[in-house]
């Protein structure tokens, strides 16, 4: 590696433009004294494995793995670490020795912005997750480790939720419900909203008797105006209402430090993007 041929990573996603990841790396690199290049590839469904194979041949050596992707490229590695072959999603491809392995980054990033950055230990406590995509499958085990006492699953699809909830029933307390259900136990301790509803500003119909004054509101989504989930979540007495903007960037750390082996801090880049400055 030389000052004239960088390292080269990358974000693939459809579409990208808005992604703050090339951002976040860059501050990383200048801040662990990295060198390297960090790009946003768009990269339709179709192209996706082409994509792969050029940017490995280029002597590429990582790329991060946003929506449509994180799937499909699970096809397209050469090995899995254990939390991606969990998680059955893949959002860090990691590229050396003539190998591509699949990681997923995405819980370990969820589970620091909750215990380091908001201070909630989830252990013996009651959680209800909105949602059984793509994303909540990549933060089931990693949220299970930490022993709450319950973590439900509830979603506008309910097969999903019952799958998710099956697949990982031995590594906790996890069970589905309807989402009109949700609250037939009362407030939760912490709810995570993990759909895309609030990409067109519509909250999922989450029951109000799922929030109280003691729960913390969690939105995987993230702007610059206040989502819509935090603003409803606020509305209805949450103790906190908290966007996406900490997982993100907790994320991309641990993805920083698969690819270079040194963990960025994460905090002043954090405190940039919340403040809206980039």
């Amino acid at each position: 590696m030389t000052a004239l041929n960088p390292d080269k990573y990358g974000v693939i996603g459809h579409p990208v433009n808005h992604s703050r990841s090339p951002f976040i790396h860059a501050r990383f690199a200048e801040a662990t004294g990295q060198r390297l290049t960090y790009s946003a590839f768009d990269v339709r469904p179709a192209d996706l494995a082409a994509f792969v194979a050029q940017f490995a041949a280029r002597g590429g050596k990582g790329l991060n793995v946003t929506v449509p992707h994180k799937i499909e490229v699970a096809a397209l590695v050469d090995a899995l670490s254990e939390r991606a072959r969990r998680a059955g999603a893949v959002n860090t491809l990691v590229l050396r020795d003539g190998g591509i392995t699949g990681d997923n980054t995405d819980g370990a990033g969820l589970v620091r912005d909750l215990t380091i950055n908001l201070e909630f230990d989830p252990a013996g406590r009651r959680i209800l997750i909105v949602g059984s995509g793509g994303a909540v499958r990549g933060v089931l085990a990693p949220l299970l480790a930490l022993q709450p006492a319950s973590l439900v699953i509830a979603g506008r699809t309910p097969t999903k939720a019952v799958e998710l909830a099956q697949a990982f029933s031995d590594l906790g307390h996890i069970s589905d419900r309807a989402l009109s259900d949700a609250a037939v136990d009362g407030a939760y301790d912490l709810v995570i909203n993990a759909t895309s509803a609030g990409l067109v500003g519509e909250v999922a119909a989450i029951p109000p008797a799922a929030i109280g004054p003691r729960t913390l509101c969690y939105d995987m989504m993230y702007g610059r105006e206040e989502t819509a989930f935090c603003a409803w979540a606020r509305a209805r007495g949450c103790s906190r209402a908290v966007p996406g903007w900490g997982m993100l960037v907790e994320q991309a750390a641990e993805s920083f430090q698969l690819w270079r082996g040194v963990r960025p801090a994460t905090a002043p880049v954090l405190a940039a993007l919340m403040a809206g400055t980039v």
